[in-house]
């Protein structure tokens, strides 16, 4: 008897109370707005007809809290690995600040360097590059091994480490990533199929 194609669902925290004030948040532990909330409710709805068998996470609360919040609603109980790896990327010095007051220091075309390039580092911070190359490892090494043994698999980690995990998962090219962009609590579902390539569902 054939087995159904495993499944890997992507989702990003919800809002949090940083996001909600347009701050750099990046490694700043922060919980979730009421909004965000909500968010992650709405959700576990939207993943409801899958059969979930474990949980990745990062070791930040917004993302965790979401996870929780998700499996409450789903009446579910999963095995859950919280991972460093799944971190959001540093953003040095622009922690803390609000987007508009960066904008207005550093001009809008640095800040959107510094935001949505790939190799461009803040100061004292991560490119989305420096996150690739720990999310993809962590992914290679314990989540894809979980997929090849027909399990599906959740992650709710950060839009800069998930943006780092679509653009390998679907082979983005660099000059496209800037365009990449992941909601809050906006579930991205990919098929394992039997050739080893991740096909999206949209």
């Amino acid at each position: 008897m054939r087995q159904s194609p495993s499944v890997l669902i992507l989702i990003r925290h919800g809002q949090s109370t940083w996001n909600k004030e347009d701050r750099f948040t990046g490694l700043v532990d922060v919980p979730l707005s009421p909004q965000g909330v909500e968010e992650c409710k709405c959700a576990a709805r939207m993943i409801r007809r899958y059969r979930l068998h474990i949980a990745f996470t990062s070791m930040l609360k917004r993302a965790y809290e979401s996870l929780s919040i998700i499996l409450n609603e789903l009446s579910v109980h999963l095995i859950t690995v919280h991972a460093a790896a799944l971190n959001e990327r540093c953003y040095g010095v622009l922690q803390g600040l609000n987007k508009n007051i960066v904008q207005k220091r550093y001009g809008k075309e640095q800040m959107e360097l510094w935001r949505r390039s790939f190799k461009v580092r803040p100061p004292g911070g991560e490119s989305l590059a420096d996150t690739y190359d720990r999310v993809v490892p962590f992914f290679t090494s314990h989540v894809l091994p979980e997929l090849r043994q027909n399990r599906n698999v959740l992650v709710v980690a950060h839009g800069n480490s998930l943006r780092a995990l679509c653009a390998h998962l679907e082979n983005i090219k660099e000059n496209d990533i800037p365009q990449l962009e992941i909601g809050y609590a906006l579930p991205i579902i990919y098929i394992l199929e039997q050739s080893g390539v991740f096909k999206k569902q949209i």
